[in-house]
């Protein structure tokens, strides 16, 4: 069984690439290095390979968690929805107008 090699530019993890396909691509990896086929020089280059997408699924990761933060704001608490529609009545016309 020929195995594909490590460095072809398909399984390099561009800033493109989502956290499902990083992901998918790091179990790519993990099961070349389990099976244990590889040439010395080839399981070295997949576990750089595997270390690369590590640092980028946890970069997209980081990403997520600061977007998440954002929309719920300081402390954890969603902003209350509720908001809005405090300045209506319950019939839905505007208070004070």
């Amino acid at each position: 069984m020929a195995a594909r090699k490590p460095n072809e530019k398909r399984d390099t993890p561009g800033d493109e690439a989502s956290f499902d396909q990083v992901l998918e691509q790091l179990r790519v990896v993990v099961g070349q290095l389990e099976r244990g086929e590889l040439t010395l020089e080839e399981s070295l280059a997949s576990y750089e390979r595997g270390v690369a997408l590590t640092r980028r699924g946890h970069d997209l990761l980081h990403a997520a968690e600061k977007r998440i933060e954002l929309l719920v704001g300081p402390g954890g608490a969603t902003a209350p929805l509720a908001a809005a529609s405090d300045e209506e009545d319950d019939d839905g016309d505007r208070q004070g107008a």
